[in-house]
């Protein structure tokens, strides 16, 4: 069958039976190069081929409308050099391709030297009016929309019937026309995906940018203008301050106003995981080199190579992995778990710790050449009672946000409620406060939080000490057993606060910072900090 495709496509003249087995041929190749994993213009470009080679058709275009839809160009062609292409160009209704787009309908010319319509645009046909060259055009419709136009040339011949060529463009210019609407539809997702991505960018850049960070504080100004130093530069940066004092935000600050803002923000907390689980989550791991480990996985310094990798509570981690992550942070270089091939990585380092770092070299629980390494820029966020001219600025930004997220007419703070949180010590910082006030709000029954809102242990007029009744709500006991100076009085009665909601909720760490109105992270901190069980 092949041999006898290939001797009727040689055959001058072919008709009946033979014509309908070259159609069937023609349809079948424009098909398969349509489908092709190539590009657009490529396949375009080989289905004019196919036209030429097996129907002797030349000069094929497929021209398309602008984005405004009053002009044409022509996109693709054969038979056609660049400087020709670009001189065919159409208004809408000019000349017989522009008639075609304007009403959406077919038009075969015999003779194109006979036909004033034909505007020999490209200047191709030089000798077009002595040799009766026929010009074949066809619109090319998505859902009744024309959007362009498919034409060939043929030389004219009486036994050639144009109303067959006809028919066969017809069909064609279907199968272009769902190849062309598919690729716009392509192309349509991929430009919205890459607008959110643009505009999620954009809110993530704008949200972490220092002048969103809350506090006009002295000591916020100054951590103001060090994230605004480093963020120009490619140094480690070494954040420092209590738990809640919001060091996570700061980093993503610093990577956000920094050149590498394009590339990835990838975290680690390094207190979460143990150290096998640490040391194949930062270098990652080849397949086999542990029970589980049954594919490559690539590790946190591969994910953020060309961006910023944040290492947050970096003092709790062990002594070997600290030689581990020492080499990584000097050399730039390391190998995967189970893996021989050194790994080469671009990646800003910015690390976080609420230990005391030189305390912990000085017994011998931090490597010092690893916290020199991590200390090239050290910024110091304060604690909240450090800069309570900031706490009004912070009670309005979570009143406003708990009340839309809770869907709460919550709008005000009472004077009294105000002098309570701006006297209280938060020894959770600014993690604390967020959590008061979504509890205030969700249990206030008014527009105004009052006092009474806000059950925080140890200030006038609250409970000292938690116990739980057998309906889960709590009563409290005064300050009768806490005795000495204040630093030890507060640390003394959160112990005594803890201790006892550990207690009524069978040690339920969940619950018991339900109950004492604060994080889990916060409690599980503490619990740590005070050994208690």
């Amino acid at each position: 069958m092949k041999r006898e495709i290939l001797n009727i496509e040689k055959s001058k003249s072919p008709s009946g039976l033979q014509r309908e087995i070259l159609e069937l041929s023609v349809l079948y190749e424009v098909t398969r190069q349509v489908m092709a994993p190539f590009p657009i213009e490529e396949r375009m470009r080989k289905v004019l081929e196919v036209l030429h080679e097996k129907m002797g058709m030349e000069r094929g275009t497929l021209t398309l409308l602008d984005a405004d839809g009053e002009n044409l160009t022509i996109e693709i062609a054969h038979g056609l050099d660049d400087h020709e292409i670009k001189k065919g160009r159409y208004k809408v209704g000019e000349g017989i391709t522009g008639k075609v787009v304007e009403a959406g309908e077919p038009i075969a010319v015999p003779n194109i030297g006979e036909e004033p319509l034909f505007l020999n645009r490209t200047g191709t046909r030089r000798d077009f009016r002595r040799n009766r060259i026929a010009f074949i055009c066809v619109p090319i419709k998505i859902d009744q929309e024309t959007i362009g136009a498919l034409s060939v040339d043929r030389l004219f011949k009486g036994d050639v019937s144009l109303n067959e060529d006809l028919r066969l463009l017809t069909i064609l210019s279907s199968i272009i026309a769902q190849a062309v609407a598919n690729y716009r539809l392509r192309e349509q997702e991929k430009e919205k995906l890459q607008s959110e991505n643009i505009e999620l960018k954009r809110e993530l850049a704008k949200k972490f940018h220092p002048a969103n960070i809350i506090g006009e504080s002295k000591r916020m100004k100054e951590v103001y203008a060090a994230i605004d130093m480093v963020s120009r530069t490619r140094s480690t940066v070494l954040l420092r301050g209590e738990t809640g004092t919001g060091k996570e935000l700061v980093a993503h600050a610093i990577h956000y106003a920094s050149l590498r803002s394009k590339g990835p923000f990838v975290k680690v907390s390094c207190a979460a995981l143990p150290e096998t689980l640490l040391e194949s989550e930062l270098f990652g791991y080849e397949k086999g080199a542990f029970t589980g480990a049954v594919t490559n996985k690539p590790g946190r310094f591969e994910m953020a190579d060309g961006g910023t990798l944040f290492l947050d509570e970096i003092g709790d981690i062990s002594a070997n992995m600290q030689i581990k992550l020492l080499r990584a942070l000097q050399e730039r270089e390391f190998e995967r778990v189970g893996g021989t091939k050194t790994l080469r990585v671009d990646v800003r380092v910015i690390a976080a710790t609420n230990r005391d770092l030189e305390k912990a070299i000085q017994e011998k629980q931090f490597r010092e050449d690893l916290y020199y390494r991590l200390n090239v820029v050290p910024i110091f966020l304060p604690s909240l009672r450090e800069r309570r001219e900031d706490i009004p600025l912070l009670v309005s930004y979570f009143l406003k946000r708990e009340a839309l997220e809770n869907g709460k007419e919550v709008r005000y703070v009472s004077d009294a409620a105000m002098d309570y949180l701006m006297n209280y010590s938060w020894p959770g910082n600014i993690r604390e406060l967020e959590n008061a006030m979504e509890r205030a709000v969700i249990l206030c029954q008014s527009d105004t939080l009052e006092e009474n809102l806000f059950p925080i242990p140890g200030q006038k007029g609250h409970p000292a000490t938690i116990h739980l009744k057998d309906d889960g709500t709590s009563s409290g006991s005064g300050m009768d057993e806490i005795s000495g100076n204040l630093s030890d009085a507060v640390e003394k009665l959160e112990k005594k606060l803890i201790q006892e909601a550990l207690k009524k909720t069978n040690g339920n760490q969940r619950k018991a910072a339900k109950v004492l109105g604060v994080t889990e992270r916060i409690l599980g901190y503490k619990v740590k900090n005070y050994s208690l069980k």
